[in-house]
């Protein structure tokens, strides 16, 4: 897949309608807290047959979580300027993760300068996604639990085995279900823009202890061609179903800024929710970036969820939108 072929470039809420804390006696489903339901023993917070199998089993598409790195100079003997990838900042430790290899893993458990972060991926959803993944207190690593939400990638946390949407950054059943990741900052860029901008950096070798086609797109032409390879819940035609979005939370109510609209403005000052935001497009990149203006006129960068439309809408059916 090449960056070219991707509409648009480059955080959660609660999953349910359910407002109120109801408990009937002689039912198997039960509302124990706004947004939570127990079924079977089962603590969850979107209906249980929604969660799918998306065919490999738990770990099926395995985790890299002993990630080795190149410099840029080895880098250029797999990479085009033109392929796509999800570029790290952490206190000046700056990585390229090309989905070229996340294709195939979906998740990395990397850390970076001491800090663990979780590094995610899904390919039916162009959904590159970079969390902090703390979950009791401690930070920890992630596996893939083989199920789908929505079409999205379904995580698991080895530490409580509960089950987490990415989409969400929210777990959706288990111990930690209605418990949110922060997410963290990240851009979804070609590797050319990646290496004027941190010429420095280091890319995510081939070398993760998997056999795969590394450069090979198991998708083909899924992410330019209508429709999904798995169902999704509410649809909804105000942009293309595989338009690229970047949606964030407010006073959990959800809305989306379509990065073409933003590109073509250059800047776009929005209100939401008693909030200004900031849609602004970063030429050197090539990606939109969200920010917060505070009163004092200073801005805060805002950490939005990147996604195709029909995976944003199908999370968030009441999300507004601009475009």
């Amino acid at each position: 897949m090449k960056l070219k072929k991707i509409r648009a470039y480059a955080a959660s809420s609660n999953c349910c309608s359910m407002r109120n804390k109801i408990f009937i006696v002689g039912l198997v489903t039960v509302i124990i807290a706004i947004g939570v339901m127990v079924t079977n023993g089962t603590k969850h917070s979107v209906p249980l047959d929604e969660i799918i199998g998306g065919g490999p089993p738990k770990d099926g598409v395995p985790p890299i979580d002993n990630p080795k790195f190149v410099a840029i100079a080895q880098a250029d003997s797999f990479l085009s300027g033109s392929d796509p990838g999800i570029a790290l900042d952490i206190n000046g430790g700056q990585r390229f993760y090309p989905f070229q290899i996340l294709v195939w893993h979906e998740i990395v458990n990397d850390t970076v300068n001491g800090k663990r972060v979780l590094v995610t991926y899904c390919p039916l959803c162009l959904s590159g996604i970079v969390f902090d993944p703390l979950v009791n207190g401690q930070r920890v690593e992630f596996g893939t639990s083989g199920k789908l939400w929505n079409s999205n990638l379904v995580m698991y946390d080895r530490k409580t085995d509960s089950l987490w949407s990415q989409i969400l950054g929210e777990a959706i059943t288990g111990e930690m279900t209605g418990a949110r990741l922060a997410v963290l900052p990240s851009d979804m860029m070609g590797y050319e823009n990646f290496k004027k901008t941190y010429p420095a950096g280091l890319v995510l070798s081939k070398e993760t202890g998997a056999a795969r086609f590394y450069g090979q797109d198991p998708y083909g032409d899924y992410y330019t061609s209508p429709g999904t390879y798995f169902p999704v819940g509410k649809k909804d035609d105000r942009l293309g179903e595989k338009d690229f979005v970047l949606g964030i939370i407010v006073n959990n109510k959800a809305k989306a800024y379509w990065p073409e609209a933003v590109k073509k403005a250059g800047k776009i000052e929005d209100r939401f929710e008693g909030k200004t935001i900031i849609a602004r497009y970063e030429k050197d990149i090539d990606a939109v970036r969200l920010f917060e203006k505070k009163a004092d006129g200073t801005v805060e960068r805002i950490n939005p969820f990147g996604a195709f439309w029909f995976s944003w809408v199908a999370a968030h059916p009441d999300t507004e939108l601009l475009k």
